[in-house]
């Protein structure tokens, strides 16, 4: 069960968490290092072999082709500091090649700091004294249960493509054409200033712009957002004229901004709030706490190439990877264009080492693997995505595998590196991280989490307030102002979202619960001759795959959805094999899964 005392989890588990026990002491957890023998083949090693190995090739590596042609790929599979950041100070000491994250939320945040200079929002212990929250782009109720229930007694509404789990608990349900939210937001903006709804105090002392956009959206026409969006004009008002008396706080969803629109959309959205005078009205990212000392970039000598996330393949096609290190990450499943990145790694001189629990579709294409062990096993701390405490992590028994942080030290050992911040006790580097946020380990060990205290805050802007006008997106060359851009493709657009049993690729192969059905509406269907139940084939440039079609009027007309990254080795297949690896340029390299589109028929 969950800590009855922890003021959001209020003791109960999300259901992945429910089931975390099966996946802590699955039978298909790696209990050897293996090393490849052939093709398809591995054979069991010690852990001595194995790490020597490592350490040889990586050595090798870079005496032949430079520091730069080691990249080290890692992403969110374990939320703990120490064994997300610790292994990262091996290889700023090497001065290796290092990730440009854009595979999540990336493009959300610089819209955020475009406007507010951060991407952190209210504390949502805050939302207790709110009238309403608006979900706009999230199946809270699936992806953010704790969010969801702490925002029990309040006014609900959604903004979403698909009538999802959230917004049939929702009190107003806005369903909205992809791609189509910025020009939403920016109709509501018009309204809320138009009526005089806005709050002019708050405006006059907080806001830089504001006359300027008050311009910029009084060319907008609410027959034409109507028109796009699908949204009809007095829902549009609706939604106005309440919002601004009930002064939502607006949970914008990560989903909404992984798309070529995603970065505008959010910088529209996040105006809303301001308009009706809160000082930071959102909920996005609860980056709060400095990691950087677990981290150790003070370790590397000279700037860091940075490889965009979601531009691996292309990186490897160019052969400017030659070592990849892949831990806390599964990007065989949960990168885009699977069959690009695939043929990339088979015909290209990639060696691969794979630090993980299972023998996961990443690991099938490593050199050497490496049995991990959870968070069960291993002492650390964890923060939040959402909310605001960070929480002590001790170990409760040991089955297999070793931590990230063991890892790294047996490598640096055996690459001969002495250097103590590589052999830094866990205990110590949690010490320095509490220390450094103000907190302290006696209390986070006697109270098993804390709460991190809020500094005063700023708006990290050019100006020191809300930018309505963004200096900060025009020096990145684009407008000062959220713009619509009309995107069409191909057929019906994909969407990707998460299933309420994993995250991303995690789960699927412990709890077994996945759903690989295509959803579509039925009008589209009886265009193409599909009735419910068929197996259909999915495809477009990327790929194609063979699944049952569900057909259901959550889904609009023009629409398809799978849920995302479950496992090929398992399945066959997943929706990666189809979606696009395009990428926000102007958003930080950030992935745009959701414009893709694709065609269906019946399989024959």
């Amino acid at each position: 069960m969950g800590n009855p005392d922890h003021p959001i989890t209020r003791g109960f588990l999300c259901p992945k968490g429910a089931l975390l026990s099966k996946w802590f002491s699955s039978g298909e957890r790696l209990k050897t290092p293996l090393i490849r023998r052939g093709k398809e083949n591995f054979k069991e090693t010690t852990w001595e072999e194995a790490i020597s190995i490592v350490a040889d090739r990586l050595g090798d590596t870079i005496n032949k082709y430079g520091s730069e042609s080691v990249l080290v790929y890692q992403y969110a599979g374990d939320r703990g500091i120490i064994n997300y950041s610790f292994p990262l100070r091996l290889f700023h000491y090497l001065n290796t090649s290092m990730l440009d994250y854009g595979i999540c939320d990336r493009a959300g945040q610089e819209a955020l700091k475009d406007t507010y200079g951060t991407a952190v929002g209210i504390d949502p212990e805050e939302l207790k004294e709110q009238k309403l929250i608006v979900y706009w782009g999230i199946n809270s109720f699936w992806t953010n249960i704790h969010g969801f229930m702490l925002a029990r007694g309040i006014e609900k509404w959604t903004v979403d493509v698909i009538k999802t789990e959230t917004a049939r608990r929702s009190d107003k349900f806005f369903q909205i054409k992809p791609h189509t939210d910025v020009l939403f937001a920016l109709g509501v903006a018009k309204l809320i200033i138009e009526n005089d709804l806005y709050d002019r105090g708050f405006i006059k002392e907080n806001a830089f712009g504001f006359e300027e956009f008050k311009a910029y959206v009084s060319s907008i026409k609410l027959d034409s957002v109507a028109r796009e969006t699908g949204i009809e004009r007095n829902a549009i008002e609706e939604f106005a004229f309440e919002y601004a008396e009930k002064k939502g706080i607006i949970h914008i969803g990560y989903g909404i901004q992984r798309s070529l629109m995603g970065g505008e959309a959010v910088r529209a959205i996040s105006l809303l709030p301001a308009l009706v005078g809160h000082k930071f009205g959102f909920i996005y990212d609860m980056k709060t706490i400095d990691k950087s000392y677990a981290e150790g970039a003070f370790l590397r000598k000279g700037k860091i190439r940075r490889i965009p996330q979601m531009k691996l393949a292309e990186s490897i096609e160019r052969g400017d990877v030659k070592f990849l290190y892949i831990y806390n990450a599964n990007p065989l499943a949960s990168l885009p264009n699977q069959n690009r990145l695939r043929k990339a790694l088979e015909e290209n001189d990639v060696f691969i080492v794979v630090h993980d629990l299972f023998l996961t579709d990443t690991a099938l294409f490593a050199d050497v693997v490496l049995p991990a062990n959870t968070f069960f096993e291993r002492l650390d701390i964890a923060d939040s995505y959402y909310h605001r405490y960070v929480a002590l992590n001790e170990p409760v028994g040991r089955l297999y595998g070793k931590s990230n942080y063991e890892v790294i030290r047996m490598l640096a050992s055996a690459l001969g590196i002495e250097n103590p911040y590589l052999h830094e006790s866990e205990e110590d580097i949690i010490r320095k991280i509490l220390e450094k946020n103000g907190l302290s380990f006696e209390e986070l060990r006697r109270k098993g989490f804390i709460k991190i205290p809020e500094k005063s805050r700023m708006y990290s802007t050019p100006s020191g307030k809300i930018e309505f006008y963004s200096q900060r997106a025009v020096k990145r060359g684009l407008p000062p102002f959220p713009e619509y851009n009309p995107i069409k493709g191909r057929g019906l657009q994909l969407l990707s979202p998460t299933h309420r049993m994993t995250i991303t690729s995690q789960y699927h192969n412990t709890h077994g619960i996945v759903d690989p059905n295509l959803y579509m509406n039925p009008e589209d269907a009886v265009v193409r001759g599909i009735e419910d139940g068929e197996l259909v084939e999915v495809y477009n440039e990327m790929g194609a795959v063979k699944t049952k079609v569900r057909l259901t009027d959550d889904v609009p007309k023009g629409v398809v959805v799978l849920y995302k990254a479950f496992w090929p080795k398992i399945l066959g297949w997943n929706v990666n094999f189809l979606t696009n690896d395009e990428v926000n340029g102007e958003y930080g390299n950030s992935s745009a899964y959701h414009s893709t589109w694709v065609e269906v028929r019946r399989y024959r």
